[in-house]
């Protein structure tokens, strides 16, 4: 199936370093193309598409199929239908393609199509907790949430426990309602492949009493389950529930999903080992990490290390509030990542010559973040770092060339995130604050302080201005609307980091 997977931090994407590793491993070890698989979330793509150009600047061949199957929202997101366990039918058939020694574009005009017939939704009885973390979301005994993510997210609907016929009809009904724009068409007379994933705590016995609601339920709708499969194919930590995949097949692609494989979770597995070429490889070479980098003479400015200092401390004293907004509108995660791109500053900032001219610092902090901080979060902080970087240097580093440069890392997050003012993100405090700093471009210099000091209060009044927004990009676009009741957390940290420079710059 896969010859290579990677793997991010809990609920969050891969940096792009460990994506851009496994393809280059591959393609050293003589593949002829590289296709990466990814669920349809903003940190994925980002990372898995620098990934991807990086290896094509190297002259890799590689491509990208996004899987978005999920039949939870009637209307979805601008953000769009999540990638959810259904992606599993695409390993299997994108693999004995592979297998068969199909070239990469048509691997991928065939899984486009495929993708089409699948559709995915999830229930459960619990939320999940990320280790270290507060449940994700509170859900009173005796309920369960309909259209749940795999990242901890809550559901789209809220409803008492039923049966497992009742729950099983609920969530077939739900997702071939022909009203809904995410529905996945099936009529009688179809033929699917099943799959009933446990996410993660329910036992065999509830997970084989589901698989037969839902064969069951299939057949008396005139609906043939060509094959039915049940398991833990992908799990969201310890939550007690379980998700329906279907995908509609026709003889051609059974064949494709019959195709023998050495993978040791694929179920009914006979034993025999699979032909193939060995992608057992010594890892290539690491390019150089931010450390290594030589450095430009002369120290870092006193005023920048205390910038830096002071947005470190912030953000390690706002983790656990962070982490509270985020629960509401996420997978609670929020202050961890931003304490985990402050303590590898902090450690950097001890341990290494810092450059002391500021484009020079940002490029170095943008592969940081990149590294240690993933997720979508680590990747849009490296985007806008790494735009900003190439408008301050040793020779221009005035108030107007930082303007500039916050404008120009700001437009790099919307045009590469897909996000825009309004969309209840990190930019509702950003943008705000970039145009109100453009006016340094102009001020005089007596000037300044006061266009800072008023650029922190409207990325505060931007963050604060969330609660009322509804969400269409990021993990909060998938969350019920009057479930989002506090500040996106995104906005409130991107908030505190502007607070904290403005603070350190007048002394304080």
């Amino acid at each position: 199936m896969l010859s290579a997977a990677v793997a991010g931090g809990v609920f969050a994407s891969p940096p792009p370093a460990s994506i851009l590793a496994a393809i280059l491993a591959l393609h050293q070890a003589g593949a002829a193309g590289v296709l990466l698989i990814v669920k349809n979330y903003t940190g994925d793509r980002l990372n898995f598409g620098l990934a991807a150009e990086q290896a094509r600047n190297r002259g890799v061949p590689v491509d990208m199929v996004v899987v978005a199957e999920d039949c939870a929202f009637d209307r979805p997101s601008k953000a769009g239908r999540r990638g959810l366990c259904g992606t599993v039918f695409i390993h299997k058939l994108a693999g004995a393609l592979a297998e068969e020694g199909c070239p990469l574009d048509q691997i991928v005009t065939t899984v486009t199509q495929v993708l089409k017939g699948i559709g995915t939704l999830g229930v459960s009885l619990s939320p999940c907790s990320v280790p270290g973390c507060l449940p994700s979301f509170d859900l009173p005994p005796g309920d369960m949430e309909l259209g749940l993510g795999i990242h901890g997210e809550p559901g789209v609907k809220r409803s008492k426990v039923a049966s497992a016929d009742e729950v099983v009809k609920t969530m077939i009904d739900h997702m071939t309602n022909p009203i809904s724009q995410s529905q996945l068409p099936l009529c009688s007379g179809d033929s699917v492949v099943l799959c009933v994933n446990n996410l993660g705590a329910l036992s065999c016995l509830e997970v084989a009493v589901v698989t037969g609601a839902a064969i069951a339920c299939l057949e008396g709708r005139g609906v043939a389950v060509a094959r039915a499969m049940s398991g833990p194919f992908m799990t969201s930590l310890e939550m007690a529930g379980v998700s329906l995949s279907l995908m509609k097949v026709d003889q051609e692609l059974l064949r494709l999903f019959d195709a023998k494989t050495s993978a040791p979770a694929w179920p009914n597995l006979s034993g025999a080992c699979v032909s193939g070429r060995s992608y057992v490889t010594e890892p290539p070479v690491p390019s150089a990490r931010p450390q290594d980098d030589t450095h430009s003479k002369g120290p870092l400015s006193p005023a920048m290390r205390k910038v830096l200092d002071k947005i470190c401390s912030t953000l390690l004293e706002k983790q656990e509030e962070l982490n509270s907004l985020d629960r509401a509108a996420g997978d609670g995660d929020c202050g961890n990542t931003h304490a985990q791109a402050a303590r590898a500053i902090q450690e950097w900032l001890g341990g290494h010559v810092v450059p002391g001219c500021p484009g020079r610092l940002l490029a170095v902090l943008a592969r940081l973040v990149q590294e240690k901080m993933g997720g979508s979060s680590g990747a849009l902080y490296s985007l806008f770092l790494t735009a900003a970087a190439g408008h301050v240097t040793e020779g221009r580093s005035d108030a107007a060339a930082w303007a500039r440069a916050v404008h120009a890392g700001t437009q790099a997050m919307k045009r590469y995130g897909g996000a825009d003012l309004g969309d209840r993100t990190m930019l509702d405090a950003l943008c705000p604050a970039a145009d109100e700093l453009m006016k340094l471009t102009a001020a005089p210099p007596a000037d300044h302080v006061a266009v800072l000091q008023a650029a922190a209060q409207k990325a505060s009044s931007g963050a604060e201005a969330t609660r009322g927004l509804t969400a269409r990009a990021g993990r909060a676009s998938y969350i019920a609307a009057e479930r989002l009741t506090l500040p996106d957390p995104g906005a409130v940290a991107v908030a505190a980091i502007l607070k904290a420079v403005v603070e350190t710059l007048e002394g304080k």
